[in-house]
């Protein structure tokens, strides 16, 4: 993969798209002025007066809508079809998976996601935080990155395991008591991280259903450390009572929610947590497995899944655009947004929205995910209309992030 760029640097740009996708409407006939690595105006076409030094790039046919926002990936993860999380975990090298997670980076990109949260490195220590800064820096090509580095686990749920004598490389930070998780919740802030993730539940053994594994009082003493020090937590949790109390400890959102109940999303939108379900790892490990999709019957937890989404929906839940991506390939992100219109009951808009301002807003980021004066210049133009179809999701024609252009026609 060659992983160079001819990236044009910032300056004043004129686009003129078909359209313009605002992060909540299509916008016909409008324009948008970019001055180094801000969203200068956006209107109609006829009233925007640029400077004289201004480039214009035509974009006909095309729809420009906000630099989209992955809200869960796992750069330092490749598919596992083509390495097993076990493998990846014990017998990749730091160095090996940091090389991956460049190029990973770099598809990120080009696939139109301008920033990504990335919910933990799983056994790469704190090598997203050297990759943000890399990015940061312009040393390497990629979206902006949210990072949680290690993520926080409880002693002995996680993997990978072997036999029972052996000390592995985790792919979480284990922690045991209160004491012991607010002083890996305040090491892995001031080691770099941007959120706090932790574990609401997990199997215990490979084999096993899901379960608990932290009290409500040990993630309430997460949040409180976390929030303390300006930073918000997600949750994986995928039973019920996982679901509940990480929700009642006051997370900010919750990932997967595999076998979320109507009362358990209920209390989510009570509490004002939003909920990332990704759909597209669910599908991706069972293809993986061994499930022939459109001939085979849908495995149980397909099932289970298309039940806790209707729940959601009826509750009302925000709902978070991102997938697991890592499970499947990088710059394939699109692979949820798609699956939530076509197996979920989603619209296009909807989606769209979900990816653009919904996640800014959810993930506490208000200076992107949409097109308005003043934000940040993170844009990217899609062949035809996101509005109307999932087809545009993956036909990327123009990226800009921070004012500097890294694809165009």
């Amino acid at each position: 993969m060659n992983l160079q760029i001819e990236a044009e640097p910032t300056g004043n740009y004129l686009l003129r798209p078909a359209g313009v996708f605002d992060g909540e409407q299509l916008h016909p006939g409008w324009a948008v002025l970019v001055r180094g690595n801000q969203i200068a105006q956006a209107g109609s076409a006829d009233e925007i007066k640029a400077p004289n030094d201004t480039r214009t790039i035509d974009l006909p046919g095309d729809t420009l809508i906000p630099g989209m926002i992955e809200g869960h990936s796992h750069l330092f993860l490749h598919p596992y079809n083509e390495t097993s999380w076990n493998d990846q975990v014990l017998n990749e090298s730091i160095a090996y998976r940091t090389a991956e997670a460049t190029a990973h980076a770099r598809a990120t990109l080009l696939a139109g996601f301008t920033t990504t949260r990335d919910l933990g490195t799983e056994g790469a220590g704190y090598g997203d935080v050297g990759l943000k800064k890399a990015i940061d820096n312009g040393i390497i090509p990629g979206p902006r990155m949210i990072v949680v580095t290690r993520a926080i686990v409880a002693a002995g749920s996680y993997g990978p395991k072997l036999a029972p004598e052996l000390d592995l490389p985790q792919g979480g930070e284990e922690a045991s008591s209160v004491d012991d998780i607010v002083r890996v919740t305040r090491e892995q802030i001031g080691k770099g991280a941007d959120w706090v993730k932790l574990y609401a539940d997990y199997r215990w053994r490979p084999g096993e259903p899901s379960r608990p594994t932290f009290t409500e009082e040990e993630m309430a003493a997460v949040v409180r450390c976390a929030h303390d020090a300006g930073r918000p937590v997600a949750a994986h949790a995928t039973t019920a009572e996982g679901m509940r109390r990480a929700i009642l400890a006051g997370v900010t959102t919750v990932e997967h929610g595999d076998e979320g109940t109507p009362e358990v999303f209920k209390l989510m939108k009570e509490r004002g947590v939003a909920f990332c379900p990704t759909v597209a790892v669910g599908d991706a490990i069972s293809q993986y497995q061994g499930w022939k999709k459109g001939v085979d019957p849908e495995p149980e937890r397909i099932r289970a899944k298309r039940a806790s989404m209707k729940a959601a929906r009826a509750a009302g839940v925000t709902f978070i655009m991102g997938g697991d991506v890592g499970v499947f390939a990088h710059g394939t992100n699109a692979r949820e947004m798609e699956l939530l219109v076509q197996e979920y009951g989603f619209t296009p808009l909807e989606v769209l929205r979900q990816a653009t301002s919904a996640n800014a807003d959810a993930l506490q980021m208000r200076d992107r995910g949409r097109i308005r004066a003043g934000l940040l210049a993170d844009l990217i133009a899609l062949e035809g209309d996101p509005t109307k179809s999932v087809a545009p999701f993956r036909k990327v024609r123009f990226v800009m992030k921070d004012g500097v252009i890294y694809q165009q026609p």
